[in-house]
């Protein structure tokens, strides 16, 4: 049985990204730490999206929130997962990716308008800890 590092570690020499991942070319754990950064920038993403359009059946919104949130989530423990490999590489590239997914969909760095107050700013509800 292999044992997983205990504390964090700086290197491409990693199978722990995902298992079955080939690390050990620094071509492989660069495109693991893209990957990385893409899932967490979907959970940004999907934290702030506003698909549902006004006037949607009750039933189908209700369907499509839960099937958003559900994706939300899964992706979200699917980072957590990675960055439980305790590699720093891993770890800046997640928080790379919240920050970025934030700066782009919930700052108001590209917000074209204000949010009328009380007006709820996405179809899910924010993540909280």
């Amino acid at each position: 049985m292999k044992m997983g590092h205990l504390t964090l570690f700086w290197g491409k020499n990693t199978e722990d990204i995902f298992p079955g991942w080939s690390g050990g070319s620094f071509c492989s754990y660069f495109f693991g730490l893209i990957w990385v950064f893409l899932l967490s920038f979907m959970v940004e993403r999907l934290s702030h999206a506003k698909f549902i359009k006004q006037g949607t059946n009750h039933v189908v919104a209700g369907l499509l929130q839960t099937l958003m949130y559900a994706t939300r989530v899964a992706l979200a423990y699917l980072v957590m997962l990675a960055v439980m490999s305790f590699n720093v590489g891993v770890l800046l590239a997640s928080v790379g990716g919240y920050a970025v997914g934030f700066l782009v969909y919930g700052s108001r760095v590209f917000r074209k308008a204000d949010f009328i107050q009380y007006e709820e700013s996405s179809d899910i509800p924010p993540l909280n800890c």
